[in-house]
């Protein structure tokens, strides 16, 4: 089997972190135990560009026991975590390719490995596994694909505007339920997360700015006010910023 991780000898830790991560996922749960049964997924091949962490783990064992051939790649190397990387291979014997902090040629040779068992199904996360696959003219076998975020979505209209996409793509992006879950409660979290990490400042009396009111400025400005932040939004959009008015918040320019 192709891979290439950091260390397999992480491989146990990452097993006991995705199995933690799976007791939070009770709907992926229910599918997996439901494709399991039906296997679906059946000869198909999925190539996926993802963020390589404990929950994407768990969506592609899901895919696995659907009866899916699956190769993973990291379409972020900052967000790799290694432990589940190795776990995927040598608990899952899922082919995947993906070590934190690796280089833009290492990129790159990982996305054309996991399009090595010429793939039916593309998942990607900002679109350069798409990218790659008409590049390269590998698109003959694809039926279909999903994308998950906002600039891999651009990149995939101005493709199909050109007349160079050359086959469906479902932009996961659009989903309300991403928007609401992912960019206002994940990144309204991962955000004052981060800069708590980074700078080990104390969040409650800071004065914290919010440039722009969408779905994730929504998820910022709500953690920060829910801990003790002075929050002030800026928005050019005038029903935004009546919005953030509504919902207690200084509006101001820049």
């Amino acid at each position: 089997m192709d891979y290439d991780v950091k260390d397999l000898k992480l491989a146990d830790q990452g097993r006991m972190r995705i199995e933690w991560a799976e007791e939070s996922m009770p709907v992926l749960r229910l599918v997996r135990k439901r494709f399991a049964k039906e296997r679906p997924l059946r000869g198909v091949r999925i190539a996926a560009c993802l963020h390589v962490t404990t929950e994407t783990a768990n969506l592609m064992q899901s895919l696995q026991a659907g009866g899916a051939e699956v190769r993973l790649c990291a379409s972020n190397p900052l967000s790799t975590q290694d432990d589940a990387a190795a776990s995927l291979v040598a608990h899952d014997h899922i082919p995947t390719f993906a070590i934190k902090g690796e280089d833009k040629k290492t990129y790159y040779k990982h996305i054309l490995a996991a399009l090595g068992h010429n793939p039916t199904i593309t998942m990607d996360d900002g679109c350069d596994l798409v990218s790659t696959l008409h590049s390269e003219r590998k698109t003959a076998r694809i039926i279909g694909g999903t994308e998950e975020t906002t600039t891999g979505v651009i990149r995939l209209r101005s493709m199909a505007k050109k007349g160079v996409l050359k086959f469906p793509v479902i932009s996961v992006n659009d989903a309300d339920t991403k928007h609401m879950f992912d960019n206002r409660y994940g990144t309204g979290q991962s955000t004052l997360d981060g800069i708590t990490r980074a700078t080990n400042r104390l969040i409650a009396g800071s004065i914290v700015v919010i440039a722009g009111y969408g779905w994730c400025g929504r998820g910022i400005a709500s953690r920060a006010k829910g801990m003790g932040a002075d929050v002030i939004v800026t928005e050019v959009a005038p029903l935004k910023g009546l919005e953030a008015v509504m919902d207690g918040y200084r509006v101001l320019t820049m």
